[in-house]
């Protein structure tokens, strides 16, 4: 969160992922809410549209009309009243199981289009802020609730508009209505009523986009975060700097006591005299000399001194003890190349050793 007196102005930076998944985690997403109602007017007008080839609104109607005609043959008991009833809501369920049911999964499949699920109870979560006046004023008249309010007013003044200018095309069909039959008004009603709907969908497409687009603009720019947060959030994620340093001097530090403990056991060390120092060591058996410290400057200096103090042999040789110093690592056998060249320091340190013995 940000601190307090940061102004929308000093937000200059964009979030960064951690900062959106910590919004998502609050239950804080780019959410449009003409998405999901889109999709309703949609699935609706599917349902409209299905109605005639599922056949229970002809039974409905034939039921209905079977009930009309024989109106004067129904029992005046309360309990045949209750069972007509009964009957008729299970034939309303019947029609209304499918339109409903397509509404409710575009409802839900418009929030799921638009994110991942959200399972937070931190929107619900009572917050002093939101008691002030002065939050209030600012909400009341801020850019989100402009925006929603000529939104709604473009809503009404678009779907007015449409329906107006479908309604005085179908001027002359409207006053013909009043003598046709019961079934031919219902077609032309459900008609008049796919027609609107579709309009309405057209004009609603356009808002929806827009709706979508500006949700997307104004959930990022909430999101920005000031430099001192980028740092601060930096730090948190990637560590202290210095604390990182510190901890990589220790390594280093470890390592190079690791390093001097295996310098006695070494067989040789090369040495160009003050700059480069290569600690190998041999033993029969082995497939090749193995490195077991290395350094420049100060640490090969280091590394002579503890040679000499443990009696091992110091060959100055610099073109190979730069040439192992580049090629080799610590704990590693030497390259192939460079075989001959210390098989040869190696076999005069043996020598050397058993003419001493």
């Amino acid at each position: 969160m940000a601190a307090e007196g940061e102004s929308g102005a000093d937000r200059t930076e964009d979030p960064t992922a951690h900062r959106l998944e910590e919004a998502h985690r609050r239950g804080d997403v780019a959410k449009s809410q003409e998405l999901p109602l889109f999709l309703s007017l949609g699935a609706l007008t599917l349902a409209l549209l299905l109605l005639p080839a599922l056949g229970s609104s002809r039974t409905l109607a034939l039921d209905l009309r079977s009930f009309l005609m024989n109106a004067h043959l129904v029992p005046d008991g309360g309990g045949a009243f209750l069972d007509y009833g009964r009957r008729g809501l299970e034939a309303a369920a019947k029609i209304l199981v499918v339109p409903v049911g397509l509404v409710l999964l575009a409802a839900v499949g418009g929030s799921l289009l638009q994110h991942r699920p959200v399972w937070s109870l931190e929107p619900l979560t009572p917050k002093f802020e939101r008691l002030s006046p002065l939050s209030g004023i600012k909400r009341l008249f801020g850019a989100q609730a402009l925006v929603q309010f000529l939104r709604g007013i473009l809503k009404i003044v678009l779907v007015g508009a449409l329906a107006a200018a479908l309604l005085w095309r179908e001027r002359d069909s409207l006053e013909g209505l009043v003598g046709q039959d019961l079934s031919a008004l219902l077609t032309f009603t459900l008609g008049l009523a796919l027609k609107l709907l579709g309009g309405i969908l057209a004009l609603h497409a356009v808002v929806t986009a827009a709706d979508i687009l500006w949700s997307r603009f104004s959930w990022l720019k909430r999101q920005r975060m000031t430099r001192e947060e980028v740092k601060r959030e930096s730090k948190e994620q990637d560590g202290n700097p210095e604390i990182k340093a510190k901890l990589r001097q220790m390594r280093v530090a470890r390592s190079r006591k690791r390093m001097m403990a295996a310098v006695p056991t070494a067989t040789v060390v090369v040495m160009n005299p003050t700059h480069y120092a290569v600690a190998l060591r041999y033993e029969a058996g082995m497939a090749a000399p193995l490195c077991v410290a290395k350094g420049v400057d100060a640490v090969a200096l280091r590394i002579r001194a503890v040679a000499e103090e443990h009696r091992v042999t110091v060959i100055e040789n610099p073109p190979l003890a730069r040439a192992l110093h580049a090629a080799v690592e610590i704990d590693q056998e030497i390259p192939v190349e460079h075989y001959k060249a210390v098989a040869e320091v190696i076999g005069f340190v043996l020598r050397l050793k058993r003419r001493a013995s």
